[in-house]
C-alpha cells in the first residue's frame, strides 16, 4: 500500500486527517479519511495499489460483482436495480434527447444496465475490470468487455452517453479518467456519474459506521462542492442533480449493521426517510447523487 500524500483532486500537499473508518465488510482493516485543506476533497488512506485492491472485493458480499441474493439486504438491492435501470435509461434518453444512440458504461459490473439499454436498441460498450463480473456482463450482453486501460483505445468523440454508476469513487487515477471519459464524449453528449454524498443527513448520523464509505473500494468521497470542482477543473459542467432516494435505504441498513451488529430495520427505515426528508428540501443532501455532465 502507498500513503496518498497529496489530495488527488487538486495535488495539494497540505491535508488533514478526519475519521478512522473500518472496512466491515470484507478485510476489517481500518483505514483513514483525509481532507484537502485547500479544495475540501475527502479521500482514504492508504490506498491499495492497483494490484492489491483485488482482495478487497473478493467476497460474495460483494454484490456488484457477484450478482448475490442470499441475505434480505442482497435481495432488497437486487428488487431496487431491476426498478431503477429504466428509469436510469428514461433519463438518458431525455438529456441526451435520443431513444437510441452510442453509450459506454464504465464500470458496468455484470451488465444489468448495459443489457437494458442494448435491448432498446442503444449500441453499447462496456468496461469493467473485476474478471468475475467482466465474464458475467459479456455473457450477458452477448459482446466483448473492456478494461479500463483499453479506454485511451477508444476513438474519440463517439458516444452519445457515458455512465459511470457508482464507479468514480473506486478509480484509482481521478483526473486521468475523467479527461479520458471527457475524450470520447460527442460535443453533445452527456457523462452520468452516480456518487454517495458524505453531506447527507445518513453519512452525518452514521460517522464512521456510514457503509457508503465503504473503504478501501472507495478511494475517494463527494459531496457536491468537490464534484464541481473535479469537473471544472476538466471544463466541464454540471447541468443536472438528480437524488437517488432507495440508497439512503440501504445504506443506513447496512450501517446499522455495521454499528450495532445486527439490522435494526424500524430504525434504518427512519434515518433513510429522515435523510429524504432533508434531500427533499436540498437535492444537495440526498444519501447518492446523480450527476448530469456536459462539455
Amino acid at each position: 500500500m502507498t500513503v496518498e500524500e497529496v489530495c488527488p483532486l487538486c495535488g495539494n500537499s497540505q491535508i488533514s486527517s478526519t475519521l478512522s473508518v473500518k472496512d466491515y465488510s470484507i478485510s476489517q482493516e481500518t483505514f483513514q479519511l483525509k481532507k484537502c485543506n485547500s479544495c475540501t476533497f475527502l479521500f482514504t488512506t492508504p490506498v491499495p495499489n492497483q494490484d492489491a485492491i483485488g482482495r478487497y472485493y473478493a467476497s460474495d458480499v460483494y454484490i456488484s460483482h457477484t450478482d448475490s441474493n442470499k441475505g434480505v439486504i442482497e435481495q432488497l438491492y437486487q428488487l431496487v436495480r431491476k426498478r431503477t435501470l429504466a428509469g436510469k435509461r428514461k433519463l438518458i434518453a431525455s438529456l441526451t434527447q435520443r431513444e437510441k444512440g452510442s453509450i459506454l458504461d464504465y464500470g458496468c459490473g455484470t451488465g444489468a444496465f448495459l443489457n437494458e439499454m442494448k435491448s432498446h436498441g442503444w449500441k453499447t460498450d462496456g468496461i469493467e475490470p473485476d474478471a468475475g463480473a467482466r465474464a458475467k456482463a459479456e455473457q450477458l450482453i452477448g459482446g466483448d468487455i473492456g478494461l479500463p486501460n483499453e479506454l485511451p483505445n477508444l476513438t474519440a468523440q463517439s458516444y452519445d452517453a457515458v455512465t459511470m454508476w457508482h464507479v468514480l469513487e473506486h478509480v484509482h487515477d481521478l483526473n486521468k479518467t475523467i479527461q479520458e471519459v471527457k475524450r470520447v464524449l460527442k460535443p453533445e453528449g452527456k457523462l452520468f456519474v452516480a456518487v454517495p454524498n458524505h453531506q447527507s443527513f445518513d453519512a452525518q448520523h452514521y460517522g464512521a459506521y456510514w457503509a457508503a464509505y465503504d473503504v478501501p473500494r472507495h478511494l475517494h468521497h463527494f459531496s457536491p462542492e468537490t464534484m464541481k470542482s473535479l469537473m471544472e477543473r476538466h471544463g466541464l459542467k454540471i447541468v443536472v442533480k438528480k437524488g437517488m432516494w432507495f440508497d439512503s435505504f440501504y445504506v443506513s441498513m447496512l450501517s446499522e449493521k455495521y454499528k450495532i451488529g445486527k439490522i435494526n430495520y424500524f430504525k434504518a427505515f427512519f434515518i433513510g426517510l429522515i435523510s429524504n426528508l432533508y434531500a427533499f428540501l436540498n437535492v444537495e443532501k440526498c444519501s447518492s447523487l446523480i450527476y448530469v455532465i456536459s462539455k
